[in-house]
């Protein structure tokens, strides 16, 4: 393959993959936007009362000198995707199973997003020492993450989207089933973790809810990388059944289902004003952006290796610098973390209890 045909296919793969990720950020966005459409009044209503229901803000001290809005200042919204499930009780002391950070410039109507590795050794301040990023929502929900996501990028988290993973659920159920092409045979847990309950074959195929999140879920024959993009092509799935003619009678349960499994402290107006985002559509400019790092394994208190993806601090920096230029924020308006500090505090053999405890829950 020429240089040239080479740098057109990364492109096209580029620019869809934004695309994906447009999805998923503006799902309750394009939904809002469907309804104002279609239903009108009814659906809009429906759409608020849902939204205002999804309302959970969280008692915290705000890291700028005044509360960001987003119709008239440049902000972030972290995307916390949390596996939980029914038999979990869909507790705060899940692990957050996606972490998505994303900076919105309101001048150029431009998007940063940051996908943060589930497993990156990060310093996390509720526990006073250093361990796995997915850990801090286990340890007290969406404030903890919020904190060490701070702590981590040094700039303010505004808001946060929490969305529950079994959200496929509701969603596919309520649009009738969704199709994806199943890229192996596997066999998974289902939403009750009942070990092998869903078995797919390979090929395009017509999924219901439990089959979707199996989908979703599964990572025994790929990597990680390839499982979000797998997650990417199920919500593609599901906003491409939303829209379609055929599914116009089902928003309304839609709409329903994501509110129950979605929590913000985003207010229905707040979220309203993102739709000067959305109204861009595929010319909106959206940055994927990505942490280098390594893979390194640690004994925890029991002398087993734990696994953790150790955060390139060169490229760390980088993004740091980045996201504070996309918000226009000096070091003066945020402070410096206090990372460094703590990179050498060593756990105590109660931490590291506490450590494989997690491990082992999960």
């Amino acid at each position: 393959m020429s240089h040239d045909r080479r740098s057109i296919v990364i492109e096209k793969r580029k620019s869809k993959r934004k695309r994906r990720i447009f999805l998923f950020i503006f799902l309750p966005i394009i939904l809002l936007t469907l309804s104002a459409t279609a239903y009108g009044t009814f659906l809009y209503n429906k759409a608020q009362s849902v939204m205002e229901d999804s309302y959970n803000p969280i008692d915290r001290t705000t890291k700028r000198a005044s509360a960001a809005q987003p119709d008239i200042d440049n902000i972030s919204v972290l995307f916390i995707g949390v596996d939980d499930s029914s038999k979990r009780s869909f507790s705060t002391s899940s692990r957050s199973d996606a972490l998505m950070l994303a900076t919105f410039n309101k001048d150029s109507k431009s998007v940063k997003l940051l996908s943060i590795p589930r497993d990156s050794y990060v310093y996390i301040p509720e526990l006073g020492y250093q361990d796995k990023i997915t850990h801090a929502h286990a340890i007290s929900g969406p404030a903890t993450t919020i904190e060490t996501v701070e702590e981590l990028l040094d700039i303010p988290v505004d808001f946060y989207v929490k969305v529950n993973f079994n959200a496929f659920i509701d969603i596919v159920e309520a649009l009738d089933g969704i199709k994806v092409d199943v890229p192996y045979a596997f066999s998974e847990q289902d939403s009750n973790d009942t070990p092998n309950a869903i078995s797919l074959e390979p090929g395009y195929q017509l999924l219901n809810g439990e089959e979707a999140l199996a989908l979703a879920r599964t990572r025994k024959k790929d990597s990680d990388i390839q499982r979000g993009e797998r997650q990417q092509e199920i919500l593609k799935a599901i906003v491409n059944r939303a829209i379609s003619v055929g599914s116009i009678s089902k928003y309304a349960n839609v709409i329903e289902a994501v509110g129950k499994n979605m929590e913000t402290d985003l207010t229905f107006d707040q979220m309203k004003a993102f739709l000067n985002y959305a109204t861009e559509g595929s010319s909106i400019n959206i940055e994927s952006l990505n942490i280098a790092g390594q893979d390194m394994y640690l004994p925890n208190s029991s002398g087993n290796r734990v696994y953790y993806y150790e955060l390139d601090q060169t490229s760390l920096a980088e993004i740091q610098t980045e996201l504070k230029g996309h918000l226009d924020l000096s070091d003066t308006e945020f402070g410096q973390n206090t990372t460094d500090e703590a990179e050498n505090q060593v756990p105590s053999d109660s931490q590291t209890d506490y450590q494989a405890e997690v491990e082992s829950e999960y």
